[in-house]
């Protein structure tokens, strides 16, 4: 039992037999008096009547709440498979009696209202929704027939799974945000695995207990508990404060839907709290905290933040940006656009994103240095401990042109949001602080800690360079009417292979508020992600 010991189950084990009989008959006359044998009777053929529909809609649904399951179930056009779930309904749901009552048919479809009473352990609880079936016409019998479903049972269950009932996995939590404000589930669903975790691994550590609950069984052999439907008995819940922020998550739920495959994270800067996380789509794999993304030249900060740390570069120094050049006679990069400035400074080829002009500087640095860097000074490298699942970015490191490709943020460089969502906060206020997303005391695991802060001069520099490409480089656009004491801004745009478009970048920070965000295939990162990353610096 997936959610803990399970007794009291109603009945017993049913074992169903389908006969398989054909439907139709022959008259047969004797021979002996010469009479010849009748045609078979045709077998109907064409959508069911509304007669047809509404008599075996009834039917079935008589059946099955008389439980007579058998039965019910060969009024279905795949009566093994029905009979299997209708008996699950039966004895893993704990359904003791079921009122099922039809309501008008539109066209094929019967809607019909499900009154369930669920008995656990001398408990009993009325349990009532909406469902549906549809009436087709069986092919070789040319009967009416419900076509099955599982979502005849339920309609959210899908094929191969069922419901069942017992004592819940963990406490029900009630999640609050920075504020005290309670979330609810609904209003933020890119939060829905998020909070999944948080109740697993906080709501019995914070004293709350189980209750008997309806979940839906997944049957594919994982461990991990299916969506919660109906509570005979409350969990004793807990309650938890989160970092999150629920004005600022309400933005990024929104600002993600603008862009599919999009998503993003925003951070306090000072401290590392994680105030939203936001995917489009909400559910599935989280991107945000996940990705495993090449993150293009927004990690220019940490090739920038190597290079004026060591002294190899400064802001106003000249470096040309040509059209294209390479690292050691190895592979040939181009800039976005194929554009070029021959006259352009350090900082100038920062703003404007200028692939070459950093590439041209691979030779300055050692082939870990970057890794070191991204380590020592941004914490990208130590296992991160933030109270859910995350990725924690990798910056390999290499030589020829991984090297260089990873001056640029590509290569076998990985990174999601919330990887670079931290870099635009170290570079904001020099330090690295890991992001969590609950009070670190009640992380299991250390916090992680980068060995030394970035250099005040050259954190300064990179944050003047960040400025210079928020106001006037190719993230202003985006970053026009973002407004603070410290503004910066990095956009990005990652080559994929067998992509058309690139995966489109931008991280920045409004003072305290650091966001990134990223849109997969979406092309330029100031059009994908940018408006996405102002949005939630906006509402920050």
């Amino acid at each position: 039992m997936r959610r803990g010991v399970k007794t009291g189950i109603v009945g017993g084990v049913f074992a169903a037999m389908v006969g398989t009989a054909g439907y139709g008959a022959y008259n047969l006359y004797n021979g002996l008096t010469g009479s010849s044998t009748s045609a078979a009777k045709p077998i109907a053929t064409g959508p069911p009547t509304a007669t047809e529909v509404r008599d075996t809609a009834k039917e079935f649904l008589a059946d099955w709440a008389t439980g007579q399951l058998t039965k019910a179930a060969q009024l279905t056009n795949s009566a093994v498979v029905a009979t299997t779930a209708l008996n699950d309904y039966q004895t893993r749901t704990l359904v003791s009696a079921v009122k099922l009552t039809p309501g008008t048919p539109v066209g094929r479809k019967v809607p019909f209202e499900v009154t369930a009473t669920l008995s656990y352990q001398g408990k009993k609880s009325t349990w009532t929704y909406d469902s549906a079936l549809t009436v087709t016409r069986g092919l070789t019998t040319g009967r009416a027939l419900v076509d099955w479903k599982a979502s005849v049972v339920h309609p959210e269950l899908t094929e191969g799974e069922y419901l069942e009932t017992g004592q819940g996995q963990t406490p029900t939590l009630n999640i609050l945000d920075r504020d005290g404000k309670s979330m609810d589930p609904d209003d933020f669903p890119s939060l829905t695995d998020v909070f999944r975790q948080l109740q697993t691994r906080y709501g019995a550590k914070l004293g709350g207990t189980p209750g008997i609950e309806t979940w839906i069984n997944p049957n594919n052999g994982s461990s991990d508990a299916g969506k919660t439907l109906h509570f005979m008995t409350k969990s004793k819940g807990a309650k938890l404060r989160t970092t999150l922020d629920s004005g600022i998550q309400a933005a990024a739920e929104k600002a993600v839907k603008t862009r599919s495959q999009s998503s993003a994270v925003a951070l306090q800067a000072s401290t590392g709290k994680i105030l939203a996380i936001a995917n489009n789509p909400p559910t599935g794999f989280n991107t945000a905290l996940q990705g495993q993304l090449a993150p293009g030249s927004t990690m220019k900060i940490i090739t920038a933040s190597t290079l004026l740390e060591k002294g190899l570069a400064s802001p106003s120094e000249p470096l040309a940006c040509p059209a294209t050049t390479n690292y050691d006679q190895g592979q040939i990069f181009h800039n976005s656009e194929h554009t070029s400035n021959l006259q352009a400074t350090f900082a100038g080829d920062f703003a404007s994103s200028c692939n070459t002009a950093f590439i041209s500087l691979t030779g300055r640095i050692s082939d870990s240095a970057l890794t070191t860097e991204a380590r020592d000074v941004f914490g990208i490298g130590p296992e991160w401990n933030t109270g859910v699942s995350t990725f924690d970015g990798s910056v390999p490191g290499g030589s020829g042109d991984e090297k260089a490709a990873e001056m640029i943020g590509q290569g076998k460089i990985e990174m999601n949001p919330l990887n670079m969502a931290s870099i635009a906060a170290t570079a904001r206020t020099g330090y690295f602080h890991q992001p969590v997303i609950v009070d670190p005391d009640l992380i299991e695991g250390t916090i992680a800690k980068s060995s030394r802060p970035l250099n005040a001069t050259a954190a300064q520099q990179l944050r003047t360079m960040m400025h210079l490409t928020a106001t006037s480089g190719t993230a202003a656009p985006a970053m026009r009417g973002v407004h603070g004491t410290y503004v910066g801004a990095k956009t990005g745009s990652a080559e994929v292979g067998g992509q058309d478009k690139p995966n489109g970048w931008l991280t920045a920070y409004r003072d305290d508020v650091a966001a990134a965000g990223v849109v997969q295939q979406g092309g330029h990162g100031v059009d994908s992600a940018g408006p996405i990353v102002a949005a939630i610096l906006k509402a920050s």
